[in-house]
């Protein structure tokens, strides 16, 4: 758990760093964010997965459902909370038509999901990590 965690961490570093760099500003809330690259919760469960089969064995049931865990978790990253995302975006874009500036609600959370590339990339991560660090 704590290889997991850890790798956790240096994803959503790392997703700060991108940012930074990318839009030329520090912003200190894609520590904990959603979204972006690389997919902390695809670095996450693949490095708890990982972890579960180095430790237990990849022939056991509990390495079977940290599997499947990860599979679920990384489809709806790039599948369901990328969708909403994109209704997000619309969303808010259909309000400010609308209203214009007469009306000021609370704009929607646009980046929510990953694309299948960012989330590749925090998998692959997660366990290439976890497997350095517990071989």
């Amino acid at each position: 758990m704590i290889t997991a965690v850890v790798a956790w961490a240096i994803a959503q570093l790392v997703k700060t760093v991108i940012f930074a760099v990318n839009e030329k500003r520090l912003n200190f809330r894609r520590l904990v964010g959603t979204g972006g690259m690389p997919s902390s919760h695809a670095t996450f469960v693949t490095a708890l997965a990982t972890g579960v089969g180095l430790i237990e064995g990849f022939d056991t049931a509990i390495f079977a459902l940290a599997a499947a865990f990860a599979l679920v978790v990384m489809y709806d990253a790039a599948g369901v909370r990328r969708a909403a995302g994109k209704q997000a975006m619309v969303l808010n874009r259909i309000i400010n038509d609308i209203y214009k500036k007469d009306f000021h609600p609370q704009r929607l959370r646009e980046l929510l999901g990953h694309t299948p590339f960012e989330v590749l990339v925090g998998a692959v991560f997660g366990i290439t990590y976890t497997y350095l660090c517990l071989k």
